[in-house]
Formats: structure tokens, sequence, C-alpha cells
């Protein structure tokens, strides 16, 4: 592991001990735990963003954010998987507001309309994509104790239970803002539909 230790399988070590070793600068542990855990933040930044591109900046800023926060991490279920979630579900609406501004900033300066494909397959991704950004929209206007419960739940398929654990709440209260996102969402997009 770190300089002058024995080195040891990090396949055979759990997130703790990985974390440990991590919080106390190797970069060995830091790199198992990116290894084991990447697949699934970058998935979920998929399902959040829609974009490959988009998922690969949000899974990259997820793990800077992890080894700079890496001494603050709360483990649910004995994974760090859950607390990585909810960051990547923050760099998303970071990265999908950004995305926003520049395209509100294209559209007041003109710039030149991208051409577009006019493929059956194209148009079905495009209508995908606006509607995902509406989901992801309504959810980012969920107040933040609803949408993390939200994101970790709803769209990353975590268990109450470790999502509780990660956000630092009774299972219950997990729950309960779980129940009251989705009425919400419900009631947001049903709403949009019928304009």
């Amino acid at each position: 592991m770190g300089e002058g230790a024995a080195r040891v399988d990090a396949g055979s070590l759990d997130d703790h001990t990985l974390w440990a070793a991590a919080a106390g600068g190797d970069g060995d542990a830091f790199t198992a735990l990116y290894h084991r855990h990447a697949d699934a933040v970058w998935r979920h930044a998929y399902r959040l963003t829609g974009t490959r591109s988009t998922a690969e900046d949000v899974l990259a800023a997820t793990f800077l954010t992890a080894w700079r926060r890496r001494s603050e991490l709360r483990f649910a279920a004995d994974s760090a998987r859950p607390w990585l979630l909810a960051v990547a579900g923050n760099e998303a609406r970071t990265e999908w507001r950004r995305s926003a501004r520049h395209e509100r900033l294209a559209r007041r300066v003109g710039a030149a309309p991208a051409e577009r494909d006019h493929s059956d397959a194209v148009v079905a991704r495009l209508d995908d994509r606006r509607r995902l950004h509406r989901v992801l929209e309504a959810l980012g206007g969920l107040p933040d104790r609803l949408r993390e419960a939200a994101e970790l739940c709803m769209v990353a398929g975590v268990p109450q239970a470790d999502a509780a654990r990660a956000l630092g709440i009774a299972e219950v209260t997990l729950r309960s803002r779980v129940h009251r996102a989705r009425a919400r969402l419900r009631a947001q997009l049903a709403e949009e539909e019928l304009r």
C-alpha cells in the first residue's frame, strides 16, 4: 500500500480499510476504491445527464471531490458507494446548470444551430434526452433533502437503509422523503404535460 508498508491485495480489503489508508495519503488504496466503484458512479452519472461525455466529466469530478473530502466520508453498509453516488448527483446538477447557462448564452449571441440528423434513431434519442432533462429539472427543483433521497433511491437504486446511513438520517425519514419526492415529481411532470 503506502510507502514502506507491505503490499496487501486491495481486493480483499473492505472500503473502510481502503478509505482509512487513502485518508492517510495512500494513492494505491484510493485507486483501488476508484476501480471498485467507478462503473457504478459512471452509470449513475449517465442516468442523470444522458450523455456519455458528461458522465465521464461527472465521474472525474466525483472522484476528485472524494479525494479532497476523503476524511469526511460517511459509509453505508460498509460501502463508499452511496456516498459517492450522492457526490455524483451533486456534480451532475452542477454540470447541468453549467450546460443550461451555456445554451442560454449561445442563444443570446446567435450561435449557429447544430446540424440535425433526421434519422429515426436520432429523433428518438433527442426525445429521450428531452424527457430526461425534464425529469432532471424537476428533480433539481426539489428541496435538497428530498432531491438527495430521490436521486439515491429512485435514480441510483441504492437500498433505502444504505441511503439513510449515507445521508445521516433515520430510514423512516428517508422513506418519507422519497414518498414526498415521488408525489411532487409526479404532480410537476403531469402539470407540464397539460401545458
